[in-house]
């Protein structure tokens, strides 16, 4: 990990039972839940989410997500060639997970944030999901989006968020030779514009 975080111990064993917690990421303040149903339903009440929208999970390197998902190997050298928590790589589950985490197609970002990498490999994967409810708009401060969502205070790990563009969306397109373009599909620009993207996928043609 970066550095020495300040890891607080009852924010871990809050997530490892299934409740919801705020953490800071790279650009805004996460709400965070271990990948299981009774867990995200705790989540989606908290946002005013509709069920049919997906969230991402965060993890502190893409190995982390390797029971979850298929992780190719283009998809590892996509990641160490942009910087990190740049890209949210959508890729097949190994096996249908909630719909609410995608089913067969699962959101995953390596996070950049050196307290919330530090988090998630205690805990595991996270959801990434914005701590605000649905519609409105987010804050930085991670005790501040907590207290917003009535979550008390030992369920956010203090901090504020920088702010700035979310990471790029990327599909894995699991039809046909990992090494053509069509194979990968930018749903939405972020950090890395889709113009680096495809420069970089030219490259390994």
């Amino acid at each position: 990990m970066d550095g020495a975080v300040d890891l607080p111990i009852d924010l871990v064993e809050r997530a490892l039972q299934g409740l919801p917690i705020v953490y800071p990421t790279s650009t805004l303040p996460a709400l965070g839940c271990i990948p299981r149903s009774d867990a995200l339903d705790q989540i989606f009440e908290l946002k005013k989410r509709d069920g049919t929208k997906v969230v991402s999970l965060g993890v502190c390197n893409i190995e982390q997500a390797g029971d979850l998902v298929e992780i190719p190997k283009q998809a590892r050298e996509i990641l160490d060639n942009f910087p990190p928590g740049s890209l949210t790589l959508i890729l097949p589950a190994i096996r249908t997970l909630d719909v609410r985490l995608g089913g067969n197609s699962v959101a995953v970002r390596v996070l950049a944030d050196a307290r919330a990498r530090e988090l998630v490999s205690k805990t595991g994967p996270l959801t990434a999901t914005s701590a605000n409810i649905s519609g409105h708009e987010p804050v930085n401060d991670c005790e501040e989006a907590a207290a917003i969502l009535n979550l008390p205070t030992v369920a956010a790990f203090p901090g504020k968020c920088v702010g700035g563009s979310p990471s790029t969306l990327i599909r894995w397109n699991v039809s046909g030779d990992a090494s053509q373009d069509e194979n990968w599909t930018i749903i939405r620009e972020g950090k890395v514009l889709k113009e680096e993207i495809q420069a970089w996928l030219m490259q390994q043609t």
